[in-house]
């Protein structure tokens, strides 16, 4: 992988899970489903959220030309690729572009507006990593799962975090220590 920088690996037998190895491409899948997602069954105590003092509801405006600006002035030009294949050189170049940018907060709008996530944005490419000095490699807990997902989706993304952040600091809806 020439994003990384190279290692070399010691000779690794297949992965194990329970005990077994995984010889097939559905084991493995098994194993590493089984060893990344552990908190997809796990329970959730709803009532806590019965503890939250009541805030006003405020008013969500149209994202903002400035916003996406700001969001992907931030962006590293030299991030891996997702399975759009755009990266942010090039976003960032379309984003400079008037009616461009129009479309992509037209997009953004609508979905908020909508309350739906295009499918489109959903879509990623999981990048199995080992992790460094390890002695052996048999076990899924000893690689690390690295999610790409679409640029357009990331960006998008983006500025609703920074607007949430701001909303959520300018309303003291948690406590800074």
């Amino acid at each position: 992988m020439n994003w990384i920088n190279r290692h070399k690996l010691p000779a690794t037998e297949a992965i194990k899970h329970n005990g077994s190895p995984c010889p097939s491409p559905e084991s493995l899948w098994e194993a590493l489903h089984n060893t990344f997602n552990t908190a997809l069954h796990c329970q959730v105590d709803l009532d806590i959220l019965n503890e939250i003092d009541c805030k006003l509801t405020s008013q969500w405006f149209p994202f903002s030309k400035e916003e996406f600006k700001q969001a992907i002035s931030k962006c590293n030009n030299s991030s891996v690729l997702g399975p759009d294949k755009l990266s942010w050189h090039h976003l960032k170049f379309i984003v400079n572009q008037d009616d461009c940018l129009a479309n992509i907060i037209n997009i953004a709008n609508a979905c908020f507006n909508l309350g739906h996530w295009l499918n489109y944005f959903k879509y990623s490419s999981t990048i199995i990593i080992p992790k460094p000095n390890k002695m052996s490699y048999d076990q899924a807990k000893l690689f690390c799962p690295i999610v790409l997902l679409n640029t357009l989706g990331k960006l998008i993304e983006k500025v609703i975090a920074e607007r949430l952040q701001f909303t959520v600091i300018n309303n003291d809806f948690i406590y800074l220590s």
